[in-house]
Protein backbone atom coordinates (compact mmCIF):
# COMPACT_ATOMS: atom_id res chain seq x y z
CA UNK A 1 0.00 0.00 0.00
CA UNK A 2 1.53 3.42 -0.92
CA UNK A 3 2.33 5.48 2.19
CA UNK A 4 0.61 8.97 3.41
CA UNK A 5 2.96 11.59 5.07
CA UNK A 6 2.57 15.06 3.05
CA UNK A 7 -0.01 15.56 0.19
CA UNK A 8 -0.66 18.51 -1.64
CA UNK A 9 -2.84 18.38 -4.29
CA UNK A 10 -5.20 20.31 -6.59
CA UNK A 11 -8.80 20.21 -4.58
CA UNK A 12 -11.68 18.88 -6.53
CA UNK A 13 -15.31 19.43 -4.94
CA UNK A 14 -18.13 16.97 -4.42
CA UNK A 15 -21.18 19.46 -3.49
CA UNK A 16 -23.65 16.52 -2.45
CA UNK A 17 -24.72 15.08 0.91
CA UNK A 18 -25.42 11.85 1.12
CA UNK A 19 -23.14 10.47 -1.66
CA UNK A 20 -23.62 6.62 -1.61
CA UNK A 21 -21.00 3.70 -2.54
CA UNK A 22 -23.39 2.66 -5.20
CA UNK A 23 -22.84 6.50 -6.89
CA UNK A 24 -19.12 6.19 -6.30
CA UNK A 25 -18.60 2.37 -8.32
CA UNK A 26 -21.86 1.22 -9.27
CA UNK A 27 -22.66 -1.93 -8.66
CA UNK A 28 -22.24 -3.22 -12.73
CA UNK A 29 -18.57 -2.82 -11.52
CA UNK A 30 -18.16 -5.29 -8.85
CA UNK A 31 -17.95 -8.66 -10.64
CA UNK A 32 -13.68 -8.12 -10.69
CA UNK A 33 -12.31 -8.00 -7.30
CA UNK A 34 -8.76 -7.82 -9.25
CA UNK A 35 -8.47 -4.59 -7.43
CA UNK A 36 -7.48 -3.01 -10.60
CA UNK A 37 -9.16 -0.92 -13.33
CA UNK A 38 -11.67 1.21 -10.95
CA UNK A 39 -11.02 4.07 -11.76
CA UNK A 40 -12.35 5.12 -15.41
CA UNK A 41 -15.80 4.23 -13.50
CA UNK A 42 -15.18 6.16 -10.39
CA UNK A 43 -19.21 8.19 -10.45
CA UNK A 44 -19.84 6.33 -13.61
CA UNK A 45 -24.02 7.54 -13.54
CA UNK A 46 -22.91 11.60 -13.04
CA UNK A 47 -19.33 10.63 -15.30
CA UNK A 48 -21.01 10.03 -18.49
CA UNK A 49 -24.35 10.58 -20.13
CA UNK A 50 -24.68 6.89 -21.51
CA UNK A 51 -24.63 3.76 -19.11
CA UNK A 52 -21.60 1.79 -18.55
CA UNK A 53 -20.75 -1.42 -18.50
CA UNK A 54 -17.94 -3.28 -17.41
CA UNK A 55 -15.66 -4.12 -20.10
CA UNK A 56 -16.19 -0.84 -22.66
CA UNK A 57 -13.77 1.47 -24.18
CA UNK A 58 -14.10 4.54 -22.18
CA UNK A 59 -12.80 6.59 -25.61
CA UNK A 60 -16.58 5.49 -26.83
CA UNK A 61 -18.44 7.16 -23.75
CA UNK A 62 -20.39 10.44 -23.61
CA UNK A 63 -18.41 12.75 -21.19
CA UNK A 64 -20.97 14.98 -19.05
CA UNK A 65 -20.06 18.38 -19.48
CA UNK A 66 -21.90 19.52 -15.95
CA UNK A 67 -20.22 17.03 -13.64
CA UNK A 68 -17.58 18.25 -11.49
CA UNK A 69 -14.96 16.35 -12.67
CA UNK A 70 -15.14 16.49 -16.36
CA UNK A 71 -14.21 20.15 -15.70
CA UNK A 72 -11.22 21.22 -17.02
CA UNK A 73 -10.27 23.40 -13.80
CA UNK A 74 -10.59 19.98 -11.61
CA UNK A 75 -8.19 17.95 -13.97
CA UNK A 76 -5.55 16.05 -11.79
CA UNK A 77 -7.04 16.98 -8.30
CA UNK A 78 -6.03 14.43 -5.88
CA UNK A 79 -8.21 16.14 -2.99
CA UNK A 80 -11.65 15.43 -2.74
CA UNK A 81 -14.35 17.71 -0.96
CA UNK A 82 -17.66 16.65 -0.48
CA UNK A 83 -20.54 17.03 2.50
CA UNK A 84 -21.85 14.73 4.93
CA UNK A 85 -22.38 11.54 5.35
CA UNK A 86 -19.80 10.55 2.17
CA UNK A 87 -19.78 6.76 1.61
CA UNK A 88 -22.93 5.63 2.66
CA UNK A 89 -25.14 2.85 1.42
CA UNK A 90 -23.32 -0.52 1.01
CA UNK A 91 -20.02 -1.89 2.64
CA UNK A 92 -18.23 -2.22 -1.16
CA UNK A 93 -14.52 -1.83 -0.84
CA UNK A 94 -14.49 -1.34 -4.43
CA UNK A 95 -15.66 2.44 -3.80
CA UNK A 96 -12.31 3.92 -2.37
CA UNK A 97 -10.65 1.13 -4.91
CA UNK A 98 -12.03 3.21 -7.25
CA UNK A 99 -11.65 6.55 -5.72
CA UNK A 100 -7.52 5.76 -5.14
CA UNK A 101 -7.52 4.27 -8.80
CA UNK A 102 -8.65 7.88 -10.08
CA UNK A 103 -5.65 9.86 -8.13
CA UNK A 104 -7.48 10.99 -5.07
CA UNK A 105 -4.58 10.70 -1.87
CA UNK A 106 -7.45 12.43 0.37
CA UNK A 107 -11.17 12.97 0.92
CA UNK A 108 -12.52 15.53 3.22
CA UNK A 109 -15.86 15.71 4.68
CA UNK A 110 -18.13 17.11 7.84
CA UNK A 111 -18.64 13.23 8.32
CA UNK A 112 -18.88 9.38 6.59
CA UNK A 113 -20.05 6.14 6.99
CA UNK A 114 -18.39 4.31 8.77
CA UNK A 115 -17.79 0.93 6.99
CA UNK A 116 -16.22 3.05 3.78
CA UNK A 117 -14.22 5.31 6.34
CA UNK A 118 -12.60 2.25 7.81
CA UNK A 119 -12.34 0.84 3.61
CA UNK A 120 -10.55 4.35 3.12
CA UNK A 121 -7.87 3.81 5.75
CA UNK A 122 -7.15 0.16 4.36
CA UNK A 123 -6.55 1.30 0.94
CA UNK A 124 -3.94 4.15 1.42
CA UNK A 125 -6.79 6.67 1.42
CA UNK A 126 -6.99 9.47 3.99
CA UNK A 127 -10.21 10.24 4.99
CA UNK A 128 -10.99 13.40 7.06
CA UNK A 129 -13.39 14.91 9.11
CA UNK A 130 -13.54 18.20 9.73
CA UNK A 131 -16.46 20.64 11.08
CA UNK A 132 -18.75 21.62 8.62
CA UNK A 133 -18.24 25.32 8.73
CA UNK A 134 -14.27 24.46 7.97
CA UNK A 135 -15.77 22.24 5.01
CA UNK A 136 -18.57 25.45 3.51
CA UNK A 137 -15.64 27.40 3.94
CA UNK A 138 -13.52 25.20 1.65
CA UNK A 139 -16.12 24.96 -1.08
CA UNK A 140 -16.46 28.51 -0.85
CA UNK A 141 -12.23 29.32 -1.78
CA UNK A 142 -12.69 26.26 -4.03
CA UNK A 143 -15.20 28.19 -6.48
CA UNK A 144 -13.27 31.09 -6.19
CA UNK A 145 -9.87 30.71 -6.79
CA UNK A 146 -9.14 28.36 -9.69
CA UNK A 147 -6.54 26.23 -9.06
CA UNK A 148 -7.36 25.74 -5.23
CA UNK A 149 -4.39 23.10 -3.54
CA UNK A 150 -4.21 22.24 -0.22
CA UNK A 151 -1.42 20.53 1.76
CA UNK A 152 -2.53 17.32 4.03
CA UNK A 153 0.66 16.99 6.48
CA UNK A 154 -0.78 13.99 8.09
CA UNK A 155 2.40 13.38 10.67
CA UNK A 156 1.20 16.99 11.91
CA UNK A 157 -2.03 16.20 11.68
CA UNK A 158 -3.40 19.38 9.90
CA UNK A 159 -4.30 20.70 6.76
CA UNK A 160 -2.68 23.04 5.56
CA UNK A 161 -4.46 26.11 3.06
CA UNK A 162 -2.85 28.24 0.40
CA UNK A 163 -2.98 31.34 2.86
CA UNK A 164 -0.81 29.17 5.71
CA UNK A 165 -3.92 28.71 7.61
CA UNK A 166 -4.10 25.32 9.05
CA UNK A 167 -6.74 23.38 10.26
CA UNK A 168 -6.07 20.90 12.65
CA UNK A 169 -8.16 17.10 12.68
CA UNK A 170 -8.12 13.81 14.59
CA UNK A 171 -6.39 10.17 13.49
CA UNK A 172 -6.09 7.22 15.47
CA UNK A 173 -3.16 6.55 16.05
CA UNK A 174 -3.22 2.91 14.69
CA UNK A 175 -4.35 3.96 11.69
CA UNK A 176 -1.71 6.61 11.60
CA UNK A 177 0.83 4.43 12.23
CA UNK A 178 -0.47 2.04 9.14
CA UNK A 179 -0.82 5.14 6.66
CA UNK A 180 3.03 6.58 7.46
CA UNK A 181 4.35 3.57 6.82
CA UNK A 182 2.54 2.07 4.10
CA UNK A 183 0.85 -0.94 5.91
CA UNK A 184 -2.43 -2.67 4.88
CA UNK A 185 -3.18 -5.79 6.68
CA UNK A 186 -1.10 -7.96 5.01
CA UNK A 187 1.70 -5.57 5.29
CA UNK A 188 1.06 -5.75 9.02
CA UNK A 189 1.57 -9.62 9.15
CA UNK A 190 4.69 -9.75 7.29
CA UNK A 191 6.48 -7.68 9.63
CA UNK A 192 6.69 -10.94 11.39
CA UNK A 193 7.47 -12.90 8.56
CA UNK A 194 10.46 -14.15 9.95
CA UNK A 195 8.72 -15.31 13.67
CA UNK A 196 6.00 -16.79 11.07
CA UNK A 197 8.66 -18.99 9.46
CA UNK A 198 10.56 -20.12 12.50
CA UNK A 199 6.91 -21.21 14.04
CA UNK A 200 5.97 -23.28 11.03
CA UNK A 201 9.45 -24.72 10.79
CA UNK A 202 9.48 -25.84 14.72
CA UNK A 203 5.82 -27.31 14.56
CA UNK A 204 6.65 -29.39 11.59
CA UNK A 205 9.54 -30.91 13.16
CA UNK A 206 7.38 -31.44 16.07
CA UNK A 207 4.64 -33.26 14.31
CA UNK A 208 5.84 -33.80 10.51
CA UNK A 209 2.85 -35.63 9.57
CA UNK A 210 1.25 -32.71 8.83
CA UNK A 211 3.04 -32.08 5.65
CA UNK A 212 2.15 -34.91 4.36
CA UNK A 213 0.04 -34.81 1.27
CA UNK A 214 -2.88 -36.60 0.93
CA UNK A 215 -3.28 -38.71 -1.81
CA UNK A 216 -6.36 -39.14 -2.76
Amino acid sequence: MQAFTVHQGLVAPMDRENVDTDAIIPKQFLKSIARTGFGPNLFDEWRYLDKGEPGQDIATRKPNPDFVLNQPRYAGASVLIARRNFGCGSSREHAPWALGQYGFRALIAPSFADIFFNNCFKNGILPIVLPESQVAKLFDEVAAFPGYRLTVDLPRQVVVKPDGDELPFEVQPFRKYCLVNGFDDIGLTLRHADKIRAFEAERLARMPWLGMRSLG
